[in-house]
């Protein structure tokens, strides 16, 4: 007898909620980077609004193709790269202005939170991916 997927598995519910959490995660954190004004105000921010659309639409539109699978697994990399960046050099959480901040502690943790949901999420998108290449074989 083999073992059944867990419950929601087999329809790509977990990567569509741990996907939508980090985009909402996301969109928070570009709020308090435009707050703190670590990223400009303005039709720059276009760019990342575009960014979030298509990393929506593969979550949702294309869920379970492999092309929603690798928009969903590029943008959690995306999003594992927002913590790292955050986290380093003299102008980061620590250093910088947001360290002295009294909205530091929202700030990190949406970074924190923003990891593990990113990674997760790329996790799920990996393994996504690889079986749709073993079923294609």
């Amino acid at each position: 007898m083999q073992p059944q997927p867990p419950i929601g598995a087999e329809d790509g519910r977990p990567l569509k909620v741990a996907s939508l959490l980090a985009i909402l995660l996301m969109t928070l954190h570009l709020t308090d980077d435009i707050l703190f004004q670590a990223a400009p105000a303005g039709l720059a921010n276009c760019t990342a609004i575009l960014i979030f659309v298509v990393w929506l639409y593969g979550t949702f539109v294309l869920a379970g193709r492999r092309s929603g699978q690798i928009i969903v697994f590029v943008g959690s990399l995306l999003g594992l790269v927002v913590p790292a960046v955050h986290m380093m050099g003299a102008g980061g959480v620590i250093g910088g202005q947001i360290g002295r901040s009294n909205r530091a502690f929202l700030f990190v943790w949406t970074l924190i939170a923003l990891g593990v949901t990113s990674l997760f999420s790329a996790i799920l998108s990996a393994r996504g991916l690889a079986a749709s290449f073993k079923r294609s074989k």
